[in-house]
């Protein structure tokens, strides 16, 4: 006992040496840098030019094969979409094999194959790997492009278009795109119809035969394969794929602006700014600044705990998120960018703070802390990533396409560590051109613009430039015109009444039978709507293969929604609000609502008059009526979305048809599911007879 109590006595003591040799007044020096053991992939290249790398793994009876061709940029011009289409039609059978038969023996097999215009991936359990390689590979070296899968694929991307037409984001992308690198550019050029419509088959097949080539080819395939047998499949497979000479497009490169400036983009349905601050930069993997300036990028906007966020968010509440990025490219310029999705309200501020964070980290040190942090948090990434079997074969094509140092991988670590403040001061200065950016906003002009055209920073007066959805300059948008003498909200009301067929005619109708189609994630929808004065309805959603997947009905009283089976009772609200109903057409009993006249706005080029509905509930909806015809084009109202925030959904109305001496709208665009629909009716009814049977 005395013996072990001696002992402990002894570590006791030596424990208080140690801390008392410890000065916890001086942070702890890193230490050096783990030593990294990457694996090799089995490397080979084929005489045709197709290199092979193959990453043997047997936790899993799994295998995936990612073909990749690694072409310089391609420009589409006049034919932009013929790369798309490519991508569609690859992989719809083979010139030996059926689509139909193709496809299901992909799907009898458990796999997943998928082609790209310049890309293939497969995968399956390993027992079935070699038949699904020989699928693969016939699909992309035999494909079979018809006139029929062409006119299909042309048919959806001619749809995504329509449907992204009046989509703030994709249009705020795409102006982005096309300033930073110019609409020639191959990562400036886009999709329009008259683009798609023009691509032929013949067009699809020379794409595909000038850049579906072995010349720059790589194929990767990891999981629980034996490299000699995958060898031997891979050259059986691919030996025949011929090499030819590849011309590489030409193309020009925006330059950054002369000094900073606003580039607004005009969308009058706008609920809120998307700002994008960038510049173009010219930055590859193999840069001796490469490091500094991830480093730099991920303390000034890389994640949740950085400096945009924040600021913008967690200060001062303007967004959900703020962020940056930085890319790198060995064949053409990339792009330095931070952005933000923020309220019409603060949309200037926003833009000042975001400003004021990159002229920041390009003036002064950033501290211990962050640089501590932020290379922390690429070791973990990195360590966490090596175990991937993905990552080894990534890492070795990286060296390969990159032109990297062999050991880039195995020093990864040492160079993170050894980035300074002083480094990150001298990138970020380098790459963030504080006093060269693009601001561009795309917006509400009638509320964000007086504000923009004001913005002051370091003093100097920023200019405003002017561009429309494509990215073209165009004029200041007008936004305040003057209201006629004499015209009220009132008689806009009164003209809409008279320009749909008249008071009495609309009061004569007592039901309304309607049935529209539209497409949904690519499924043909129909929506049946029954409605009887002065409230009843019944809405029921159908999709193509699945029946009823959304049905709402209220009886006058009493009300549920049913949605892919499952039945609730209407909420307490809706029943109130569908109760104030007084009719089927909601200008004849406006009686009781507040009517504001407030503008005239343009609503798809046309002006309209901008009427505010307020009922004596205080629920308010704007509504817009063109100027010339007097009909109703749009209709605006609150409502809550996601986590209760309070957004705008907008209701389209166009393609006006009389039946029975009314004009109804034929076409519009809802929101549905986060998504914008384009209902077309089918058919519409006026005073057929419904019972109480049809809201039951």
């Amino acid at each position: 006992m005395k013996t072990k109590i001696y002992s402990l006595l002894v570590l006791f003591l030596a424990s208080l040496t140690m801390q008392a040799q410890i000065d916890r007044s001086k942070q702890p020096k890193p230490g050096p840098a783990p030593k990294v053991n990457i694996g090799k992939p089995v490397t080979f290249t084929l005489k045709n030019g197709l290199t092979v790398l193959i990453v043997e793994n047997n936790k899993l009876p799994r295998v995936s094969a990612t073909l990749r061709i690694d072409n310089p940029l391609i420009v589409e011009g006049n034919k932009a979409g013929v790369a798309d289409l490519t991508s569609s039609l690859l992989g719809n059978g083979s010139t030996s094999i059926a689509k139909d038969d193709f496809n299901e023996e992909v799907d009898y097999l458990g796999a997943s194959l998928n082609f790209g215009s310049q890309s293939a991936f497969a995968s399956s359990l390993s027992k079935y790997f070699p038949r699904i390689m020989e699928l693969m590979a016939d699909g992309a070296l035999n494909p079979n492009f018809t006139q029929e899968d062409l006119d299909s694929e042309r048919a959806k991307i001619l749809e995504g278009l329509k449907s992204q037409k009046k989509d703030v984001k994709t249009i705020a992308r795409r102006v982005e795109s096309v300033l930073a690198y110019g609409a020639n550019h191959p990562y400036g050029e886009f999709i329009t119809e008259k683009s798609v419509k023009s691509v032929t088959l013949d067009d699809v097949k020379n794409f595909y035969k000038k850049h579906f080539k072995p010349n720059n080819a790589y194929l990767v395939i990891i999981g629980d394969v034996k490299a000699k047998k995958a060898k031997k499949l891979v050259k059986k497979l691919f030996k025949n794929w011929k090499n030819e000479a590849i011309v590489a497009d030409t193309f020009d490169t925006s330059n950054n602006p002369m000094t900073t400036e606003v580039n607004f983009i005009n969308m009058g349905n706008a609920v809120q700014s998307e700002l994008s601050i960038q510049n173009t930069v010219n930055l590859t993997m193999k840069d001796a600044d490469y490091f500094p300036v991830l480093i730099a990028n991920n303390i000034l906007g890389g994640g949740g705990e950085a400096r945009l966020f924040n600021n913008l968010r967690e200060d001062k509440k303007f967004t959900y998120g703020s962020y940056s990025s930085i890319g790198n490219n060995r064949k053409t310029t990339s792009r330095f960018r931070a952005s933000a999705s923020v309220r019409n309200a603060v949309t200037d501020s926003a833009v000042v703070e975001i400003l004021k964070e990159i002229k920041k980290i390009s003036t002064e040190l950033v501290s211990d802390e962050e640089l501590k942090n932020v290379k922390a948090k690429y070791v973990g990434r990195f360590v966490t990533g090596i175990e991937r079997p993905s990552t080894i074969a990534n890492y070795a094509l990286n060296i390969i396409t990159e032109d990297l140092p062999k050991d880039f991988y195995k020093t990864y670590l040492e160079k993170i560590e050894a980035v300074t403040k002083e480094d990150v001061l001298r990138a970020a200065q380098k790459y963030f051109l504080k006093d060269k950016l693009r601001i561009v906003v795309t917006g509400k002009g009638s509320e964000v613009l007086d504000a923009l055209e004001n913005l002051t920073f370091d003093g100097k007066k920023i200019p405003v430039k002017y561009f429309d959805q494509f990215g073209a300059p165009t004029k200041k948008p007008e936004f305040k015109k003057p209201i006629p003498a004499g015209v009220t909200a009132q008689t806009v009301i009164d003209n809409y009444i008279n320009a749909v067929g008249g008071k009495d005619k609309l009061m004569s109708v007592n039901t309304i039978v309607q049935e529209m189609s539209a497409s949904f994630q690519g499924m043909n929808m129909i929506t049946t709507l029954k409605q009887k004065s002065p409230n009843m309805l019944a809405n029921d959603v159908t999709l193509t293969g699945m029946g009823s997947v959304f049905k709402q009905v209220f009886d006058g009283e009493k009300g549920y929604i049913s949605q892919q089976g499952q039945k609730i009772d209407m909420p307490a609200e809706m029943i109130a609000e569908m109760k104030s109903r007084k009719g089927l057409f909601p200008e004849l009993n406006y009686t009781d609502s507040k009517l504001t006249l407030t503008a005239i706005e343009s609503v798809e080029g046309k002006d309209a008059y901008v009427v505010v509905v307020e009922n004596a509930a205080g629920k308010k909806e704007t509504n817009y009526y063109d100027v010339a015809s007097g009909l109703k084009v749009k209709k605006a109202e609150k409502t809550k979305g996601q986590g209760g925030q309070e957004v705008v959904q907008e209701t389209s109305y166009g393609a006006y048809t009389e039946v029975d001496g009314i004009k109804f709208p034929y076409s519009m665009t809802v929101p549905m599911a986060g998504q914008k629909i384009e209902l077309s009716i089918i058919s519409l009814k006026v005073n057929t007879p419904l019972t109480e049977k049809d809201f039951e």
